[in-house]
């Protein structure tokens, strides 16, 4: 860590809110509708921190089937409709976001309505004024646009970012943009799976639970002990 942080970036789904399982749960039950069986292991090795334009695309190469003009939809309905009943934050993410004594916004591969809800059905609506996501830039994770496009929004100097990422797609996206990254692998999603992203980039800090991560950033925090 050679360059001082002045902005924290944060991914939101499985990093800001434990979303991703929810998630997979309904591409995985709407998928099987179109006789294309996967698990919850396929969902993280080939979907995690993917757009739903990625998403179909891989689908339609790997499976030889188009999702139909009415699935995204359907599955941002069913998706809004199971957050509202079940989501969460990441266990601890809270104290993070309330100690934080630099900017921190959010970049996404999520729509903005999405993440406005999701953040607003665990109350955390008030803490993020700055959501940047992918529909504002032309390629989105792991091309470097998005993460580019937010660090210049907020006036800092790509060097001078720290991203937090769950996804092999947005650690390669904050690398491509010279910025400094961190693997969080403390959500429900990661539990008992392969920690491919971490085969992927074994470099790359990891972080298992928010607790540990102002002992590894202590210049970061209000408190001087937490």
């Amino acid at each position: 860590m050679t360059d001082s942080v002045e902005l924290v970036i944060f991914d939101c789904d499985g990093v800001v809110i434990d979303s991703e399982v929810l998630s997979a749960r309904v591409l995985i039950r709407m998928l099987s509708e179109l006789n294309i069986n996967i698990d919850m292991h396929y969902v993280q090795q080939h979907f995690l921190g993917c757009s739903f334009k990625s998403v179909s695309e891989k689908i339609a190469f790997t499976f030889g089937v188009s999702v139909p003009e009415q699935f995204e939809s359907d599955y941002r309905h069913a998706l809004v409709t199971l957050f509202a009943e079940q989501l969460q934050p990441t266990a601890g993410i809270k104290n993070i976001l309330l100690n934080l004594n630099v900017p921190f916004c959010i970049a996404t591969s999520s729509s903005l309505l999405r993440t406005q809800k999701a953040l607003n059905v665990v109350g955390f609506d008030a803490f993020f004024k700055n959501i940047f996501t992918s529909e504002e830039v032309s390629v989105g994770k792991p091309a470097p646009d998005l993460f580019l496009h937010a660090a210049q929004q907020m006036g800092v100097l790509p060097q001078n970012c720290l991203v937090i990422e769950d996804s092999s797609a947005g650690i390669q996206a904050a690398i491509s943009a010279n910025m400094q990254v961190m693997h969080y692998f403390g959500g429900k999603h990661l539990d008992k799976g392969v920690n491919h992203v971490h085969i992927n980039f074994p470099d790359v800090a990891l972080l298992s639970h928010w607790r540990s991560f102002f002992t590894t950033y202590p210049t970061l925090t209000h408190e001087s002990s937490l």
